[in-house]
C-alpha cells in the first residue's frame, strides 16, 4: 500500500520542499496555520507545554489541522529531530488530493486515528 508520501510524490512531483536542520523549529504553537507536511526524510517531534506529544516518522504527515480547521492557529510546535526534508501542501493541493485521491483522504484519518489512539494511551 502507499504511503502518504509516496501518493504526494506520485501526484505532485513539483511540490515545493524544506530541507531542516535537526533542532530547527517548523511552526510554532499559535502561529496561524495554511499548510500541512508530509515528512519525506528524517523525525519531527511535535512540543506542546515543554514535553514531547508525538515524533513524527518518515512517511507520515502533521500540521494538517492547518487545512481542515476554519480558523487554525497551530496548537503545538514542530521541531526536526533530524535532519529533515518536507515537502509542503497547501490547501489548494490539499483539496485536490481529497477530491481525486481517495487513498489520501483514507490515509489521512488513519493518520489522524493513529495519533488520537497514541495520546489515549498516554492518558
Amino acid at each position: 500500500m502507499l504511503e502518504i508520501s509516496d501518493v504526494i510524490d506520485l501526484f505532485f512531483n513539483h511540490l515545493k520542499t524544506h530541507d531542516f536542520s535537526a533542532g530547527e523549529v517548523i511552526f510554532k504553537e499559535g502561529e496561524k496555520g495554511d499548510k500541512m507536511f508530509a515528512l519525506m526524510k528524517g523525525q519531527v517531534e511535535l512540543w506542546k507545554d515543554g514535553k514531547v506529544l508525538e515524533t513524527i516518522h518518515e512517511h507520515d504527515v502533521f500540521g494538517e489541522g492547518a487545512l481542515v480547521q476554519l480558523e487554525h492557529d497551530r496548537c503545538t510546535t514542530a521541531i526536526a529531530l533530524t535532519d529533515c526534508k518536507l515537502a509542503e501542501l497547501n490547501k489548494e493541493r490539499f483539496l485536490f488530493l481529497l477530491q481525486e485521491t481517495p487513498l489520501f483522504a483514507l490515509e489521512i484519518v488513519r493518520s489522524l486515528s493513529s495519533r488520537l489512539r497514541k495520546l489515549k494511551q498516554k492518558m
